[in-house]
C-alpha cells in the first residue's frame, strides 16, 4: 500500500523542518511525499531543499489559499492512501504510518481511518497543551461541531475521486466541510485509531483567538446547510464546555519518539 503525505507550506520556515523530519523517519518504505508550497518569500523553500531527495513532488506557486494548496497535493497522489501533514505539525512516532497501514488492512471496508492528536506548547514540543481525542465522535456530532482530528486522518485516495476535494468557500473549515461530506451526507465507512499520531504546534489558523472561534463556528454553521444538514450556532456552540475539558485531559502516549 503507498501512502501519499502531502504537506502545505507558506513561510513556514520556522516549523517546517520538524514536519519534514517526521515524515522522513518513518519506518514505513512506500511514502510518497508531496510538498505544495504557496510562494514563500522566507527560507521555507531553502529547507525543503534540503531534503529534496526524500521529496516525491515540490510544488511552489501562488495559491487560493491553503485548500486551494490541498487539492493540489491531491490531484498529484498516486497512493492508495493520503494524508495531510501540517508545516507546522509533526508525527507521534516513527510508527505512525506503519500502524496506519496495518489498521487498512485489517478493515478493507474501511474508508476513513483517523486517530488522536496533541498539541504541544510551541516553545516547548515535549509539553502537551491539550489532547484532541477521537474516541467519543460520532456523525451525527458534526451538526455540534464535532470533528475528527484532520491532521490524523488519513483517507483511500478513491474517496477524493468520488467525492471531490476541499471547497474554496471557506477560510479555516473546510476541512471540516469535508467530513460532515464524506461521513454524515455520503456515510463513508471509518474506523478510529486509539493511538496519537500527530503532534501540533498551539495556536494555528483555527485556534488563533476569538476572531478566529467566531468565523470558524460561523463556517461550521454553513458548511452543515451547504450540505443540507440542519444545525444553528446554537447548537455548535454547545461543545465548547467539552472542548474545555480537553484541556485537562492527558494523553495515553506523550512523549515523542
Amino acid at each position: 500500500m503507498k501512502v501519499s503525505i502531502i504537506t502545505v507550506c507558506y513561510n513556514s520556515g520556522e516549523t517546517i523542518r520538524d514536519a519534514i523530519e517526521s515524515v522522513i523517519a518513518q519506518d514505513y518504505a512506500d511514502i510518497e511525499y508531496i510538498v505544495v508550497d504557496g510562494g514563500s518569500t522566507d527560507n521555507t523553500l531553502a529547507i525543503i531543499e534540503e531534503y529534496r531527495d526524500s521529496i516525491s513532488v515540490l510544488i511552489s506557486e501562488r495559491d487560493r489559499g491553503i485548500y486551494d494548496a490541498m487539492n493540489k497535493g491531491v490531484a498529484r497522489a498516486k497512493g492508495d492512501v493520503v494524508g495531510l501533514l501540517n508545516s507546522d505539525d509533526f508525527y507521534e512516532s516513527r510508527h505512525a504510518i506503519s500502524d496506519v497501514v496495518a489498521t487498512f488492512d485489517s478493515a478493507p471496508a474501511a474508508d476513513v481511518v483517523f486517530g488522536d492528536v496533541v498539541f504541544v506548547a510551541a516553545d516547548d514540543l515535549t509539553r502537551v497543551t491539550r489532547y484532541y481525542s477521537s474516541e467519543k465522535f460520532r456523525p451525527w456530532k458534526l451538526r455540534f461541531g464535532w470533528m475528527p482530528p484532520h491532521p490524523a486522518t488519513f483517507v483511500r485516495s478513491q474517496v477524493y475521486k468520488r467525492f471531490g476535494g476541499y471547497s474554496l468557500n471557506y477560510k479555516i473549515s473546510s476541512d471540516y466541510e469535508i467530513f460532515v461530506r464524506w461521513l454524515l451526507v455520503n456515510k463513508l465507512n471509518y474506523l478510529r485509531m486509539d493511538k496519537v499520531l500527530v503532534r501540533m504546534r498551539a495556536g494555528g489558523a483555527s485556534t488563533a483567538g476569538i476572531k478566529s472561534s467566531i468565523r470558524l463556528n460561523t463556517e461550521i454553521v454553513h458548511a452543515c446547510r451547504e450540505n443540507g444538514v440542519y444545525t444553528n450556532i446554537f447548537l455548535v456552540l454547545l461543545k465548547i464546555p467539552f472542548k474545555l475539558l480537553e484541556l485537562l485531559r492527558k494523553p495515553k502516549a506523550s512523549i515523542h519518539v
